[in-house]
């Protein structure tokens, strides 16, 4: 049988059909599954405890938004955005052995959230889908690793300035001696998981809230500003502690943590859905003139 023959045949033609009538969960499946070597490789990851599993919820979060639209999927899937997905899988399986299994592991969830935006409707904004999907990777620990320290030394500078009215501060690198007592601005203190959860909070509550992505992008930098302000005071108020010779304890650096790390979050939250500024219509300008 010529290919011509083969192509106008009925069973070819039903097979056809059959494929176009795919429902979208089965097609964002067979994406996920052509991905399956990037998967693993975040599997074993974690497994090792080479990082921490917040990526999970990142993974929980798009799962959940796939689930609640999942009766309004598109039937035909955005063109621009299945193209997107198709040359990002083609890249992720191309690139896996010359690319750093992190860096293959991005094209990998940025492929998968490019196909779940091929069929979610129309108004669901593509950033914070992006946004949680790059978040979805076992990357605190790379993080820590490369811009760990400059955070520490970025905080520890910051607090010296709010520390100096109150005691004598020297900084050497991430380290301050306040008072004659070396306080050490550790790992834990540079705020890499603090900023996750804040902008594991801003995609979240720009997805729970509908907005467009013009309003995400622009809301994105208050997000690092208000995680750096917080991840300053809790070391401020952990360093003023230790320099004034009432270190807290265990439980208490755990507890400040959580309660810095719950004003953060809530900031975010509010920061991202907080209502537009209305410009004044020029009768009410003019009537507050007058």
């Amino acid at each position: 049988m010529s290919p011509h023959d083969l192509v106008r045949s009925p069973r070819f033609v039903r097979w056809g059909i059959a494929l176009d009538r795919l429902p979208a969960g089965a097609w964002i499946a067979l994406q996920a599954l052509a991905l399956l070597p990037a998967w693993a490789w975040m599997a074993r990851r974690l497994a090792d405890g080479a990082d921490d599993p917040l990526g999970l919820l990142a993974l929980a979060a798009l799962a959940t938004l796939a689930g609640l639209h999942r009766k309004a999927l598109r039937a035909s899937p955005a063109l621009g955005w299945l193209a997107a997905a198709t040359a990002l899988t083609l890249a992720a399986t191309l690139l896996r052995g010359a690319l750093p299994p992190l860096l293959a592991s991005l094209l990998a969830v940025l492929a998968l959230a490019t196909a779940l935006l091929a069929f979610l409707p129309r108004q669901v904004a593509a950033t914070p889908v992006l946004l949680l999907a790059v978040l979805a990777l076992p990357l605190l620990s790379s993080l820590q690793f490369y811009a760990g320290y400059p955070l520490r030394v970025l905080t520890a500078t910051a607090s010296q300035g709010l520390l100096a009215p109150f005691f004598t501060v020297w900084r050497e690198g991430s380290a301050l001696l306040v008072d004659g007592r070396l306080v050490i601005v550790d790992a834990p203190c540079s705020g890499v998981q603090m900023a996750w959860l804040g902008y594991f909070t801003a995609g979240a509550t720009a997805l729970w809230a509908g907005l467009a992505d013009r309003t995400v992008l622009a809301r994105l930098p208050c997000v690092g500003l208000t995680v750096l302000a917080g991840n300053v005071l809790r070391n401020t108020l952990l360093v003023a502690a230790e320099g004034a010779g009432r270190p807290l304890p265990a439980w208490g650096h755990e507890a400040l943590g959580l309660v810095v790390l719950g004003a953060v979050c809530a900031a975010v939250a509010w920061q991202v859905q907080r209502p537009l500024a209305q410009p004044l219509s020029p009768g009410v300008r003019h009537a507050h003139a007058a």
